[in-house]
């Protein structure tokens, strides 16, 4: 098994168990929804659903349908950045997280790293012609 299958099956574990937690406690993550957001808790078990469907097909065989569970992870990675930024902005803590305030800051740089891999891992790999 290669480290891109490895990572792949990782990301899809993170995913669902992400996914089942907005689906099944939504109200949690209402404290770190911008104002502006219209619907927060329709936004919320929206993006659960996205969740849940996007490890899902990061688990299907189809290259086809992993590059497409892995495009709509990476849109999903991008929609809820807002929600990170405020969170660590607005020092929210959820449940005692994060502890400390760097740590929410810390958080914000990974989403584009996580972003790349839901990337390198879903979309099919070219053969480099020489």
């Amino acid at each position: 098994m290669t480290a891109r299958v490895i990572v792949r099956f990782l990301l899809a574990a993170l995913f669902l168990a992400a996914g089942t937690i907005h689906l099944l406690d939504p109200r949690l993550f209402l404290p770190i929804m911008p104002p502006a957001i219209p619907f927060p808790l329709f936004c919320i078990v929206a993006s659960g659903v996205a969740e849940i469907s996007g490890g899902l097909g990061l688990l299907i065989a189809s290259p086809l349908v992993q590059t497409a569970a892995g495009l709509g992870l990476v849109l999903l990675l991008l929609a809820v950045f807002p929600a990170n930024i405020y969170m660590a902005a607005h020092h929210v803590r959820v449940h005692g997280f994060p502890e400390h305030d760097w740590e929410a800051w810390a958080r914000l740089p990974l989403q584009p790293l996580l972003i790349l891999t839901v990337a390198w891992v879903s979309w099919p790999a070219r053969k480099i012609r020489s």
